[in-house]
């Protein structure tokens, strides 16, 4: 009974001083995520923009960039889609065009245009345009005989007060063209830039969004919809609310400004107007048309994106790939089932806190046992850790198409060694103190303890 009562004894305390441990270790990982808070809402303000040269040349760099820039093996050429130039060719000729390009009996024509005022007066001064009455009857009649043509539309926000997620409203073609497509998709792409004509990188998209309460469906997923619809729908059950873009090529790149082969067959809009291509190129294919220059391999920036194919990591680069080609990555992306999967917000916070709890309980004990080598051994832990996570969430990337998202753990990895001392020294003793003042803490003078 003696020994059993020794063992509870020491159990207890045992349990009692990790309790106390890891307690500890929770509350410094507590101040560790709002360091990072700290820093974050410091690193918003403008003032340090002057100072931060780096970061704004490496600011749209992610790591798994690297897998398309040179790690992944080239996929082959996708042979289902063909892009095609518009230019700067009138509503005639594009009409022209679509009546050419139907002859060939493509499954679906996309076309990445609008065909509106852009929200000038509808007079033939603000709208130039509206002159060439003859030309849009063309274009209306050759969207309507194709009867496989499918348009874009853009998401937009009446109400200012919208979140910026929350849309009410659709910028849409004229009717007489929109009324005649077979369907219309939103063409809207998620960017960093504040206003279209600004410089952007594109690495995802929004598949679904909801326009005064009715569902409305990308540019892209409309075409993958019209030409294999099962595969399309076994897309939109991931239900992610967006989708990053598993790029797998561009189109003819002059200026090597990608890092990727050609991808995707290419016609310029002379080529197509003097039908001066292979007959069975367009038949039963995803065609899109859309801006690529006054002509192929023009270094034109107007409706262009970086994106990570770029051949240029970090600092000033040419953007290297036209809207309507990322939206040809994103239906082949789809046809061919090859979805990039990502981590939830949760996982990622989970992720990074336990990964931090755990260095700081690793911390702790040495800062107990081997108190004059902690610096030197705290410093090495951290830097092997960051290169670690950073080749993990690279290969993992390559290997499997899962982007394993550890910005987070990194700066709390990179954080938790100097925020620990600031914890035990500062912090911890500070809690310390305020508690033996209070007074349920506070021992009464006078009381005899034996």
């Amino acid at each position: 009974m003696v020994m059993q009562g020794k063992f509870l004894n020491l159990l207890h305390t045992f349990l009692s001083i990790m309790r106390k441990f890891w307690l500890d270790c929770f509350i410094a990982t507590v101040f560790v995520f709002l360091a990072m808070w700290g820093i974050v809402r410091i690193t918003q303000l403008t003032i340090f923009d002057a100072f931060d040269s780096i970061g704004k040349a490496i600011g749209d760099v992610e790591l798994t960039d690297y897998v398309f820039w040179g790690l992944r093996v080239d996929p082959p050429v996708d042979t289902s889609i063909v892009v095609v130039n518009i230019g700067n060719l009138s509503r005639r000729e594009i009409a022209q065009q679509i009546q050419i390009i139907s002859k060939y009996k493509p499954k679906i024509i996309g076309i990445d245009a609008f065909f509106d005022c852009s929200g000038f007066h509808r007079d033939t001064v603000s709208c130039p345009p509206l002159r060439d009455e003859l030309g849009n009857l063309m274009l209306g009649a050759a969207i309507t005989q194709a009867g496989n043509v499918i348009l874009v539309s853009q998401l937009e926000r009446a109400d200012t007060l919208l979140p910026a997620d929350k849309f009410d409203s659709l910028r849409r073609s004229d009717p007489i063209f929109s009324e005649n497509a077979s369907r219309e998709g939103f063409a809207n792409l998620d960017t960093d830039a504040a206003y279209q004509d600004d410089v952007k990188t594109c690495r995802q998209f929004t598949p679904k969004a909801d326009v005064a309460g009715k569902p409305q469906y990308a540019f892209a997923v409309e075409m993958a919809l019209a030409y294999d619809s099962a595969k399309a729908r076994k897309f939109l059950r991931r239900n992610n609310e967006t989708e990053i873009v598993n790029y797998r090529g561009n189109v003819v790149d002059v200026f090597g400004q990608t890092k990727y082969p050609q991808m995707f067959f290419t016609l310029d809009a002379n080529q197509v107007l003097n039908e001066d291509f292979v007959e069975t190129l367009l038949k039963d294919k995803i065609v899109i048309m859309g801006f690529l220059g006054d002509q192929l391999g023009d270094p034109s920036w107007a409706d262009k994106f970086y994106t990570p194919l770029n051949g240029k990591m970090a600092g000033k680069a040419n953007p290297d790939m036209f809207g309507v080609v990322v939206h040809a990555n994103i239906v082949s992306m789809i046809l061919k089932e090859d979805y990039v999967n990502k981590m939830a917000a949760w996982q990622e916070v989970l992720m990074a806190f336990m990964f931090c709890i755990l260095n700081v309980a690793l911390f702790s004990l040495i800062n107990t046992h081997l108190p004059s080598w902690y610096d030197g051994i705290t410093k090495l832990l951290q830097l092997l850790q960051l290169l670690l996570y950073s080749v993990l969430m690279v290969k993992v990337f390559e290997w499997y198409s899962f982007k394993l998202n550890v910005t987070l753990t990194l700066a709390a990895v990179a954080l938790v060694g100097d925020v620990y001392e600031v914890y035990m020294s500062v912090i911890k003793n500070l809690i310390i103190k305020i508690g033996s003042l209070l007074p349920f803490t506070r021992r009464k003078e006078g009381v005899l303890i034996p």
